[in-house]
């Protein structure tokens, strides 16, 4: 996907040489969740993730040259032309030449800089095309999801609530005795990482979210996706995802919002095509299923065996045989 200002033409290949220490350094990581002890940012799973990857390379790579020739100029300064050495300070204090490079150089990084971002927020912002419609409302402290249209289908009564898993809200619990290692999804630590039911989508579709929030402010942050948007009490951002491989993405609240924030995780589930429109259907089937009836109130008293008689009501006067 072409995003916006990132082709892959003159400009990329001109800002690639500011970022090959900073790829060097730490273009090694593949993976699409975060890991224990990672450095760069993930490189994602979705067809816009690679967009911010490639412009937080760009500008670590620009933060790295430029702080090996501001320090090395110092560093070389301070040893080289000490005074214990005999150098002695010039005594200019202006040079025209050298004030216009050094203003210069800054603005066209920054101009650059300035592109390549724009044209990526620009592509993001594009919520036009989407396949899919995804409702996303932050509480405190979990998430609802409500299935809105899916390929121009409307999508009636299919949504429900994610929260953090039992396992790890009742491990989290003060003096509760619970291992967080034992917490596991078969080999992974998954402790304040899970949740009960989590969001399940499929692959190969754009999905548009509309995020918005019933209490607080909360942030909807997946890192594989590339993005994360602020969940807004009265506001509804928009946002759009197309996750590329099937697997599960794990996310969290990155807004500070309450005392329980850290207990907010986020699980998107992406499956093939198939397999998610049959989760659908199964899903739509229940929703369209008559509720059980609720069993009938217990009597609070005993029926008695015969009528009783208001005391203040007339008694009718009736023939005797």
């Amino acid at each position: 996907m072409t995003s916006g200002g990132i082709r892959p033409g003159s400009t990329k290949r001109a800002v690639a040489a500011c970022a090959l220490i900073a790829l060097a350094m730490f273009g090694g990581v593949a993976m699409a969740n975060p890991q224990p002890g990672q450095l760069n940012m993930t490189r994602g799973a979705s067809t816009w993730s690679p967009v911010p990857y490639f412009l937080n390379n760009v500008a670590l790579g620009v933060c790295v040259v430029i702080g090996i020739l501001v320090f090395g100029a110092m560093f070389i300064a301070m040893f080289r032309f000490r005074k214990s050495r005999g150098a002695v300070a010039e005594k200019w204090s202006h040079n025209t030449t050298l004030e216009i490079i050094w203003t210069t150089i800054p603005v066209v990084i920054l101009i650059v800089l300035a592109y390549l971002a724009t044209g990526g927020l620009r592509t993001f912002s594009d919520t036009t095309g989407s396949q899919m419609t995804v409702k996303v409302t932050g509480y405190q402290w979990k998430w609802r999801y409500d299935y809105v249209d899916y390929q121009g289908k409307a999508i009636d009564k299919v949504g429900f609530m994610s929260k953090l898993d039992r396992e790890s809200d009742e491990t989290r619990q003060l003096n509760s005795g619970l291992d967080p290692n034992a917490v596991k999804v078969g080999s992974d630590n998954t402790y304040l990482i899970n949740v009960d039911e989590p969001l399940v989508v499929p692959v190969g579709i754009k999905i548009r979210f509309v995020i918005t929030a019933g209490d607080v402010i909360h942030s909807w942050w997946v890192p594989a996706l590339g993005w994360k948007m602020d969940a807004i009490p009265g506001i509804v951002n928009a946002a759009w995802t197309n996750i590329i491989e099937p697997g599960v993405y794990r996310g969290q609240c990155a807004e500070l919002c309450g005392q329980d924030h850290g207990f907010m995780p986020i699980v998107v589930k992406a499956l093939p095509k198939e397999e998610f429109e049959k989760w659908l259907a199964d899903k739509e089937a229940q929703a369209k299923q008559p509720a059980p009836a609720a069993p009938a109130a217990a009597s609070t008293a005993a029926t008695p065996s015969t009528a009783q008689i208001a005391p203040d009501a007339p008694v009718a006067q009736g023939h005797q045989g």
